[in-house]
């Protein structure tokens, strides 16, 4: 109960904000155990699919071994800790697997973000906004926290060649293409992708460098500039395009492809079992 009470508290105070306080609210907080489960699906497809390796699924990374990994590429890097014990959780887990030396890769990482309620509180009647008068809800930060972890994960990949970094977006923040909805009324309203008060994407798109979303961006890309040779590690970024939901099939579908570009990428060091007969 005393969780419910919190939960309406919260919404009253994003209601009165006009939607600016970014809240994980109950649906929010189902997709992204929709998320973790689905990646323990994806997990246990690719071990039917590939019986010779060795997956295994974990909630979270220690900043400790970020540091890790960063001071065994310089030692210059990976010095700053404050909390020993702090941890990194994506929302949908960490899929690893293990090459011949016994050494764990992450194959896939999953986060998802639930941001706007628009479509379905129009076809419901639903009127927000401080004095509860205006069709669209004004749309909230939360999903730049999502930076954080992409930075952190590619910190700990930064020996890698590949970025198995996933990004689901659901909600009418994200949309990238108008889309015509019906009132109770019988009446349409039309939702816009770029206006400003809904649309969210261009505050996410810095994580994969501006490239196409809803494309599988796992493999890394070198660029060349001023007669350097710079690696980017770009997040895979998918939404649901007319501001809808994803069911479970398109998110394993996505999990699964990024997670085969990963063992690929990794084929040297898991040659052995790759090509070892069941």
């Amino acid at each position: 109960m005393k969780g419910k009470q919190q939960s309406d508290r919260l919404a009253s105070q994003q209601k009165a904000a006009e939607g600016v306080i970014g809240i994980f609210d109950e649906e929010a907080q189902n997709h992204d155990r929709k998320v973790s489960d689905n990646s323990k699906i994806a997990m246990s497809k690719l071990q039917q699919e590939f019986p010779n390796l060795t997956f295994r699924y974990r909630k979270n990374i220690s900043k400790k071994e970020i540091n890790g990994a960063l001071q065994a590429i310089d030692k210059d890097l990976g010095q700053t800790l404050f909390l020993q014990s702090a941890n990194i959780i994506p929302d949908g887990g960490i899929v690893e697997v293990k090459d011949d030396n016994e050494i764990w890769h992450i194959v896939v990482v999953s986060e998802a973000k639930f941001q706007g309620k628009d479509i379905d509180n129009i076809r419901a009647g639903i009127k927000v906004g401080r004095n509860n008068d205006q069709d669209l809800m004004a749309a909230g930060n939360a999903i730049e926290r999502a930076y954080k972890n992409i930075r952190e994960f590619a910190n700990f990949m930064l020996s890698e060649s590949y970025f198995p970094y996933i990004l689901f977006l659901e909600g009418s923040n994200f949309m990238t293409h108008d889309i015509t909805i019906q009132r109770l009324d019988g009446s349409d309203y039309t939702l816009h992708y770029d206006s400003g008060v809904l649309n969210r994407l261009d505050r996410l798109t810095a994580a994969n460098y501006g490239m196409k979303l809803n494309t599988n961006l796992c493999k890394n890309k070198f660029v060349h500039c001023n007669n350097r040779t710079i690696m980017l590690q770009a997040a895979s970024i998918y939404t649901q395009s007319g501001g809808g939901h994803w069911n479970n099939d398109e998110m394993i579908n996505v999990m699964l492809e990024i997670a085969r570009t990963s063992l690929s990428m990794l084929g040297n060091v898991l040659f052995n079992q790759l090509t070892s007969k069941k």
